[in-house]
């Protein structure tokens, strides 16, 4: 018997990346239920506003089910258009602000856009140089800058370290770099020449050798790359060579992205940039 599915709406008069990642963090505490999510963004007019809400009702009569609808609408007249809609509606700006404006003593302002606009040039350029950074010192292609990173990324293909790297500048602000563990590598005890002289700047990534595998062989299907010696060997080695040098690691099996880039950060005491201004992020609910 198929698991039933149950709708969700992500839904915002901005980009609804608000709605989108609280809504996915409440799903995942719900991991044996199954969900089929859809994100709208810039719903800003009535006629957008009013199709939404007949597309959720439609889906109520045809699956007899309510859906669950996370909205960070913040227009009054569109908001209510939406929770007219049949559905389970969260709305956690409607929740919320009114007891932080009792607590504050004060009103708010209540306009999209607030919870991502770019409060601070300064702070901003520096996550877009720091993923330029990134980019260019993307999986060992150019390490003469090594000198300029906060952290360099290593362990064999396929355990996470472009993604991570990518969400180190992008959230943190972080000049993350990332280095290939290769065979070549694992014939020698020493560390590959480029990150020799990086040791207090290395972090290793590690994984289970089946979930390697699994990657490996959407990458290359039934090839020797993607077997589960070849995994088993190489993670085998690598962990050996941050035990032998004393390279503090992460096993990233079950982590998400955002969890190994948080996990990262704590382990090392990195500074976030984005803590140095209360009111910097990213770019419109």
């Amino acid at each position: 018997m198929q698991a039933e599915i149950r709708r969700v709406y992500f839904l915002s008069n901005g980009t609804a990346i608000t709605a989108e990642t609280l809504g996915h963090s409440l799903l995942a505490q719900f991991p044996k239920l199954h969900f089929k999510t859809k994100t709208i963004p810039f719903i800003d007019t009535l006629e957008k506003a009013n199709a939404v809400s007949a597309e959720i009702n439609q889906g109520v009569d045809e699956a007899g089910e309510l859906p669950i609808v996370i909205s960070t609408m913040a227009d009054p007249e569109l908001k209510k258009v939406i929770n007219r809609s049949k559905a389970l509606i969260l709305d956690p700006f409607g929740d919320f602000l009114p007891r932080l404006e009792k607590i504050l003593n004060t009103v708010s302002s209540n306009l999209g856009g607030q919870s991502h606009r770019i409060a601070s040039p300064s702070l901003y350029e520096s996550r877009i140089d720091a993923i330029d950074f990134s980019l260019i010192h993307d999986d060992g292609c150019k390490t003469r800058n090594y000198n300029e990173t906060d952290i360099i990324l290593i362990g064999v293909s396929r355990t996470g370290k472009t993604p991570s790297c990518l969400f180190l500048a992008l959230q943190f602000g972080l000049k993350a770099a990332n280095y290939p563990i290769t065979e070549e590598d694992m014939e020698s005890e020493q560390l590959p020449v480029p990150i020799r002289s990086f040791t207090n700047r290395l972090y290793g990534l590690t994984t289970d050798p089946n979930r390697l595998v699994h990657i490996r062989q959407e990458r290359r299907p039934n090839s020797p790359y993607a077997s589960l010696d070849q995994c088993r060997y190489e993670l085998r080695v690598a962990e050996e060579m941050y035990y032998r040098h004393k390279i503090p690691f992460l096993n990233t099996t079950t982590m998400s992205v955002e969890e190994i880039a948080a996990r990262i950060v704590e382990d090392t005491g990195l500074h976030r940039v984005e803590t140095a201004s209360l009111s910097q992020t990213d770019q419109a609910i």
